[in-house]
């Protein structure tokens, strides 16, 4: 598969930095729509990856811990300007979110308390649903490439409903695709062949956000060991948004006492409420334990591993595509993936498809995306404006 910068123009750094700090200010909606964000303006856009190089790369982030978004902002970073890239795109789309993330934790410290986020979300949970909608129709066309692969990816959306956790669905998709082609029923793999979308977290549920008190941080909260705690989170993640909750409950409330449950709780909706990565929960928790010097260090030790893991994983990708079973296991992790992301996406629409007014925004969204004359960016603003407007009126 041709799709290192090494063997096709190369995109200027500032180019980079350009696009990834626009979808980092208005990525809302966890990493499924960061995914279709993504697409709508690498491929569809500027013609940066062929539709099937795209999912390849989103399908190797889905098999390494970490951010999957993120590390698919990185991903595209390294194909189009190699090393400077990966640290440029990656940095981009980290920093509004994390800037974001650190005002708010400066106004939870000093003020104990957020405004209402419900006017806001309110408009661009729709447009959300609609971006995601387009996105997983158009990356399920190049992927469900067959009949059994279509079988397959209903069983991966059955067993998501059924409760399955999401890394056995998609180990499933693999083991189960892999020994088809290994059986010799699968079609010959075409070049730049399919692989995963994995949604990760679903969009922000919290319209409102009024927390409770802060509590003053412990005085003795050593920055090394904030550095330490979050570098392991960031190393040994896989899931969803919960997955996350659990790690931080278990070592910064139980074992290490840095914070209360409310604040911990208070944190995780903070991630998930603003734009780009949840991940920039850590922002929020570093600022309340150890100020501005914690979040910059917890924000640090989450995300660095991400960038290891792309660059090791990364120019692996051709390699497996050019074996038949590999491959095939990557199909397969891409139609159990795709399948996730329906799943989520049904869930994300019962949250924000309430009214009226929320079906006809996703809908004008939906039309306004598939004539593809406008970008998907301006959308979204679009949204959150006719969600303030609405709020506005009543």
């Amino acid at each position: 598969m041709a799709s290192t910068a090494s063997v096709r123009s190369r995109t200027s750094l500032a180019e980079l930095a350009r696009l990834f700090l626009k979808l980092g200010t208005i990525g809302f909606g966890g990493p499924a729509a960061h995914v279709a964000l993504m697409e709508h303006e690498v491929v569809r856009r500027r013609g940066w990856l062929t539709r099937e190089e795209f999912l390849d790369y989103v399908g190797a982030t889905n098999l390494i811990p970490g951010p999957n978004s993120t590390e698919l902002a990185i991903q595209i970073g390294r194909d189009r300007a190699g090393w400077p890239g990966l640290l440029v795109a990656g940095t981009a789309f980290i920093l509004p979110a994390a800037l974001i993330v650190g005002v708010l934790a400066w106004g939870y410290v000093r003020y104990g308390q957020l405004p209402e986020a419900a006017a806001l979300l309110y408009g661009v949970k729709p447009v959300v649903i609609a971006v995601v909608v387009q996105a997983l129709w158009r990356l399920g066309r190049a992927a469900v490439k067959n009949g059994w692969l279509a079988v397959l990816a209903a069983a991966a959306v059955a067993a998501t409903l059924a409760g399955a956790h999401e890394l056995m669905v998609l180990l499933g998709g693999a083991v189960v695709s892999a020994a088809v082609a290994a059986g010799g029923r699968r079609e010959p793999p075409r070049a730049g062949a399919r692989a995963a979308v994995a949604p990760g977290i679903g969009g922000a549920s919290t319209a409102t956000l009024s927390l409770g008190s802060a509590v003053a941080a412990p005085a003795a909260v050593s920055l090394w060991a904030l550095f330490g705690t979050f570098l392991k989170i960031g190393s040994v993640l896989f899931g969803s948004g919960y997955v996350l909750l659990a790690f931080l409950r278990a070592d910064l409330v139980v074992r290490l006492g840095w914070l209360t449950e409310q604040q911990l709780l208070d944190a995780v909706a903070v991630g998930q409420v603003t734009p780009g990565p949840v991940f920039t929960t850590a922002t929020f928790v570093g600022y309340v334990v150890a100020g501005a010097p914690g979040a910059v260090v917890a924000t640090i030790g989450i995300f660095l591993p991400a960038f290891v893991f792309v660059a090791l994983s990364g120019p692996l990708v051709p390699r497996i595509r050019r074996s038949r079973v590999a491959a095939a296991a990557l199909d397969g992790v891409n139609v159990a993936s795709l399948a996730l992301m329906a799943v989520v996406t049904g869930q994300l629409g019962r949250a924000a498809l309430v009214d009226v007014p929320t079906v006809l925004l996703a809908a004008i969204a939906f039309a306004l995306l598939v004539r593809g004359r406008i970008n998907s960016a301006w959308i979204v603003l679009g949204g959150a404006v006719t969600g303030l407007a609405v709020y506005a009126l009543r």
